[in-house]
């Protein structure tokens, strides 16, 4: 009885071995290469449980999902001769299996080698036909487009579809950093000296504006200014003019009076003056009529300390106001008397 259990024992155990052995599990993400004898049988890229040979196939997964891999400190070359530091990454999936397993037998590695290499020469390529500032500029996205069809005849030679190519970074290396630092001073520098020049010129015209202005503002105030002092002195002129008509004796004594004034304010310098000068004659009498009799000898001079005097021009009546004057002919000229006997200074001792 117990050799009978152990034997039933065995024969389920051989079963279960058995079915083991001939099912398989496929999952979401991956896909079944079924190969007996070195030959591929069937490819399962649905999920589930399948069954196969037992001891003769057997079963090798790939991925069924996308997969990325990347290309760092890739030194390309541009037109111009200056180099860039380009970082690029490919993002596929496995959409032959079969294919993919007879070309690098199933091996990620071993395509994403070939892939890299592949990409490293497309992306010298695209660099290559361009000048400096393209990787840097909106022409950056067709030169993804121009790798990725570059890369895609390789990929799918081995089963694989590329989804994307992107390049991820792209840098100037240090001596042409140094270099781009430099000329876009050397552009920076130019351009803030075009500024400063036109900042001159307009600060130089405004000023000859500002300047014209001036000129011309004085020159009219200078004008007015003209214009009312004549009017001024026209006034005062004729005002002078109309008080000698109204009383000629008496304007005569109040300009000699100012005239003493302006004359004997102020010391220090020495006249000499004849007793009978007409400049004092109003000291005499206050009519200003020297009496007869009263003239000194000749050749005797009179010393006073005193200042020459200042006379004041007189202005004289219109011609058609001259009648109305009452005063006697021979004291008509009496106001330019002092003019007329201004003595000579001598300087005091």
């Amino acid at each position: 009885m117990s050799n009978r259990l152990s034997i039933i024992g065995i024969v389920i155990a051989a079963i279960l071995f058995v079915v083991y052995q001939a099912s398989y599990v496929v999952n979401a993400r991956e896909q079944a290469i079924i190969v007996r004898f070195g030959e591929i049988q069937d490819v399962r890229t649905e999920p589930g449980l399948f069954f196969k040979v037992p001891f003769i196939d057997t079963v090798q997964f790939v991925e069924n999902r996308a997969l990325r891999f990347d290309l760092d400190d890739i030194r390309v070359q541009v037109s111009g001769g200056k180099f860039y530091e380009v970082d690029a990454f490919v993002i596929y999936e496995i959409i032959d299996a079969r294919r993919f397993r007879q070309t690098v037998s199933a091996d990620i590695q071993a395509a994403e080698s070939r892939l890299r290499t592949r990409l490293n020469s497309a992306l010298r390529t695209v660099y290559g036909l361009r000048g400096f500032e393209s990787a840097l500029s909106e022409e950056r996205t067709s030169m993804m487009r121009e790798v990725r069809d570059q890369l895609r005849p390789e990929a799918e030679s081995l089963g694989i579809a590329l989804n994307d190519v992107r390049i991820r970074r792209t840098d100037l290396t240090q001596e042409v950093s140094q270099q781009t630092y430099e000329r876009m001073k050397a552009e920076r520098l130019a351009e803030a000296e075009l500024i400063r020049a036109r900042g001159n010129e307009a600060g130089q015209r405004i000023r000859a504006i500002a300047d014209r202005q001036v000129v011309e503002i004085v020159s009219e105030a200078s004008r007015d200014a003209e214009i009312i002092r004549g009017e001024g002195d026209g006034e005062r002129n004729g005002i002078f003019a109309g008080a000698f008509s109204r009383d000629p004796a008496f304007f005569e004594f109040y300009r000699s009076m100012n005239a003493y004034s302006t004359s004997l304010s102020n010391s220090g310098t020495t006249m000499v003056l004849s007793p009978t000068s007409e400049f004092f004659r109003f000291f005499k009498d206050a009519s200003g009529v020297a009496p007869v009799g009263a003239r000194a000898a000749p050749g005797t001079p009179v010393t006073s300390s005193v200042t020459p005097p200042v006379v004041e021009p007189v202005a004289t009546a219109p011609a058609e106001e001259a009648p109305a004057a009452e005063a006697p002919a021979e004291e008509a000229p009496a106001e330019e008397a002092p003019a007329a006997e201004a003595p000579a200074a001598v300087p005091a001792n």
